[in-house]
């Protein structure tokens, strides 16, 4: 059976018409069920529909995604799935690129891609910052507002409670009550 897998990152406008054609292609391609999804592709986590697709494919299946980036952009990641299709028994196929689990030329084709999918990745987080660090320098990017009241820590913290206790009352993780208590302190 062929299993088709279809992703983008964030559904908007042109993401949304993105996974559109994803999935046709993936029914051209003969993909009898489809998972999608709108995840960042950087990582598996919170990439529920991958998981489904991964559970569901069985010895002899196909897994067919458009291009590999939109299985992973992460080397990792990509070892990572490709491994758990082959003990699965499971091949991988792109349609728009010459890469499959078949055969080992393709295999090496699929490499090769995740590896530039991921340098695709970091160059645009390296971009992101640079564009951040010019944005601070110029004063214009102050950073995402905070969402957690310090006054309300410090207030709490006063009256005797421990961190625990603090994180328990608003919500919030332990470890940010300690990281921003010691700001407060400094």
């Amino acid at each position: 059976m062929k299993v088709g897998y279809a992703r983008v990152s964030s559904i908007d406008g042109s993401q949304e018409s993105g996974l559109l054609t994803q999935i046709q292609i993936l029914k051209e391609n003969g993909c009898e069920k489809i998972f999608s999804e709108s995840q960042s592709g950087t990582s598996t986590d919170k990439r529920e529909e991958l998981k489904r697709c991964l559970e569901f494919v069985r010895e002899s299946d196909e897994l067919v995604v458009t291009r590999v980036d939109r299985c992973s952009r992460s080397v990792l990641d990509l070892q990572m799935i490709v491994k758990e299709l082959n003990e699965k028994g499971v091949t991988l196929t792109a349609t728009e690129q010459p890469i499959s689990t078949k055969d080992a030329t393709s295999k090496c084709f699929l490499d090769m891609l995740s590896v530039f999918a991921e340098f695709e990745t970091n160059l645009r987080r390296e971009r992101q910052m640079d564009g951040i660090r010019i944005a601070k320098q110029k004063g214009k990017f102050k950073g995402r507002v905070a969402k957690i009241d310090v006054k309300q820590i410090q207030k709490l913290k006063n009256e005797g409670l421990g961190a625990s206790e603090i994180a328990r009352q608003m919500n919030i993780e332990r470890t940010s009550v300690y990281r921003l208590l010691k700001k407060v302190e400094v």
